[in-house]
């Protein structure tokens, strides 16, 4: 992907969800609280894959440990973080300045950086990395529509940490989910079909049969753009605002 087509891409993700935004970008942070939809996102298992790798990138595609960027379509993904409010505050306010971690498989089903009884990629740091929230509370990364594995839906993996080190730090754990009509149109074209080709048994797990999705997974669904290289898509994170003591 040239450097036009990344930017185009990074460019429909932030415009996503303008019209529940444009007032927050405007300086307008009272009016766009109200506009906001105030509610805590589910939090999901971090699964057994998360290496803190303290990798600081938006575009997650290469591993570098040795130069490779993983092919896939690509997928542009902006999170935007907030605290929703109680004890008196109304509507939400961005949260700066937390680490976003995202991480999730390779078209092939394959995490890096872990030895599992299917694979061992432990030094590879692909599909891995994380961002600092803006004062807007947003994040952007660039990564390419994920695989799957025996087991699970199609899925991203997301981690925001404030603080980090510190005894009021806080951490939140959830995953992301992707449309399966989507997913099908997906995963029929290279480098995902290579996977089903290669004799597996069994067969991709949709999100209704997955146990974890349906713990909160309709929250935690995707809705993305269409582009002419790829995918777009923003997401409203909401935390539950600390309690005053």
């Amino acid at each position: 992907m040239n450097r036009r087509k990344l930017l185009g891409l990074l460019g429909i993700a932030g415009i996503g969800m303008a019209g529940r935004h444009s007032s927050l970008h405007s300086g307008n942070e009272e009016v766009a609280r109200k506009m906001i939809s105030c509610v805590v996102t589910p939090q999901q298992t971090e699964g057994p894959y998360f290496v803190d790798e303290r990798l600081h990138r938006s575009d997650i595609r290469s591993d570098p440990s040795d130069g490779s960027v993983k092919a896939g379509l690509p997928l542009a993904l902006e999170l935007r973080i907030f605290t929703v409010g109680n004890e008196g505050m109304e509507g939400c306010l961005p949260l700066a300045n937390a680490i976003v971690d995202i991480w999730h498989c390779d078209a092939q089903g394959i995490y890096s950086d872990v030895e599992d009884r299917n694979f061992n990629t432990m030094g590879k740091k692909f599909l891995r990395g994380y961002q600092l929230t803006d004062r807007n509370g947003s994040v952007r990364f660039i990564t390419i529509y994920p695989g799957w594995y025996p087991g699970r839906t199609v899925h991203i993996h997301f981690k925001i940490r404030t603080d980090p080190g510190y005894a009021r730090g806080r951490e939140f754990t959830s995953q992301l989910y992707f449309d399966d009509a989507i997913t099908d149109k997906v995963h029929a074209q290279p480098p995902y079909a290579e996977h089903a080709s290669k004799g597996s048994y069994q067969q991709r797990t949709r999100n209704e049969d997955d146990s974890i999705y349906l713990k909160g997974g309709r929250q935690l669904m995707l809705k993305l753009a269409g582009a002419e290289t790829g995918y777009a898509t923003a997401f409203d994170v909401g935390l539950e605002a600390e309690k005053r003591d």
